[in-house]
């Protein structure tokens, strides 16, 4: 006879996805403030007023990039490969259509610094890529959902 081990209650599907796609988000949208406020501060101490502009552009399309992203991965928890990789595509492809967009429109306008804008969001892609990997990284998500009927 064997011994029946007593079911743990469990959470329900997604929620551990959920909270480290929370996490990341949270701690993207603390580097990009930290970012709107460094950035800009250095910015307008190298360059001036067109260094704040810059700073500050390049924090915004920073959090943009960085939101669109963990938001797309959190609408798709729980939901199939196919429409995971369908949305996470077509945001990506929403993010360069913006980013290019943005940067044909801002090419007309000098009132920002182009060098403290490109600094502020290379820095802005590469630090939400790590902290997205380190929330990902420290997250505690099952790889095997328990049969209950074992």
């Amino acid at each position: 006879m064997t011994e029946q081990a007593p079911q743990a209650p469990h959470a329900p599907r997604g929620d551990a996805e959920r909270a480290v796609l929370r996490t990341a988000l949270r701690d993207g949208l603390i580097l990009v403030a930290g970012l709107a406020v460094l950035g800009s501060l250095i910015g307008l101490l190298v360059a001036g007023l067109p260094g704040l502009w810059g700073g500050l552009i390049g924090a915004a399309l920073a959090a943009f990039f960085c939101a669109t992203t963990v938001w797309s991965m959190l609408y798709t928890v729980g939901k199939g490969a196919t429409v995971m990789g369908a949305v996470v595509m077509g945001s990506w492809l929403a993010k360069m259509v913006v980013l290019i967009v943005a940067l044909v429109v801002l090419t007309q306008f000098d009132f920002y610094d182009r060098v403290v804008l490109f600094v502020v969001l290379l820095l802005g892609a590469v630090g939400s890529a790590f902290l997205d990997y380190r929330a990902v990284r420290n997250g505690r998500i099952t790889y095997v959902e328990p049969d209950g009927r074992s």
